[in-house]
């Protein structure tokens, strides 16, 4: 015969199941915030992005033994031309994807580069419906930023360049074909969703499916332009924010 404790403890965390459950489904009903992740929620140009494109080059010297010059000019060329450096060489030089993220995003010094923000904790905190964070990068790489950040406890879903790949072709963003896979993998319904991003032609697929979309201008366009894009542009742009931490102040949840 089961003691009585022990009755009451499996009925506490059935109950608690069902809450957790319940809680859920009332979430996946309600808004859905699509994140990007760098330069979004943090900032990867002082430290982290550097650090990306030397290794990215040096991957694309050392596989098409080609000089650092000439390397640089691959990867910046591929990344123009498909939005992804890795697609390119996919396509061209049948790379090893996985290979390729895993030499590019090595950070055991990650602690020191990425600073936790309680700001943006309670910004995510706070946040009505699902929070799914849709990035191009690994999966391992965005595991540990967002830990770092303190948001994991916090994020519904991850979704990496990893799982944008559909019958062995790699479709990440700006691919709309990838989208609406996404939303239809995660049962979303466009219409309840707003993306967050740093880059504007990322935006442009979510906005054609019907999607809010905000612009985090912050980091990334300061540094390109020294000025912020107008939002509208392209009518791809709701609306445009300094920082995520503001968000709630322009954007209401449907």
């Amino acid at each position: 015969m089961t003691h009585p404790v022990l009755r009451r403890r499996r009925a506490a965390r059935r109950e608690e199941q069902v809450r957790a459950a319940a809680r859920l489904a009332e979430r996946r009903r309600g808004q859905v915030w699509l994140f990007d992740l760098d330069n979004t929620l943090h900032d990867v140009l002082p430290h982290i992005m550097p650090r990306i494109n030397r290794d990215m080059t040096a991957f694309v010297a050392r596989t098409l033994a080609v000089t650092q010059i000439e390397a640089d000019l691959v990867r910046t060329e591929y990344w123009h031309r498909y939005g992804a450096t890795l697609l390119g060489l996919i396509r061209h030089h049948a790379v090893d994807p996985h290979e390729f993220l895993r030499d590019t995003h090595v950070f055991p010094d990650l602690p020191s580069l990425v600073a936790r923000s309680h700001a943006l904790v309670r910004v995510f905190r706070r946040l009505p419906g699902r929070r799914i964070i849709v990035t191009n990068a690994p999966r391992a790489y965005a595991k540990a930023v967002l830990t770092q950040l303190g948001l994991m406890p916090f994020v519904d879903d991850l979704v990496s360049i990893e799982d944008m790949a559909f019958a062995g072709r790699w479709q990440p963003k700006p691919s709309i074909a990838m989208m609406r896979r996404l939303a239809g993998r995660l049962r979303i319904d466009p219409r309840r969703c707003t993306m967050i991003e740093d880059t504007p032609r990322n935006l442009a697929p979510a906005k054609r499916m019907g999607m809010r979309t905000i612009l985090v201008h912050g980091w990334a366009w300061r540094a390109k332009t020294g000025a912020r894009p107008l939002a509208g542009r392209a009518r791809r742009i709701d609306f445009q924010i300094q920082s995520v931490l503001t968000i709630t102040r322009v954007c209401i949840p449907r």
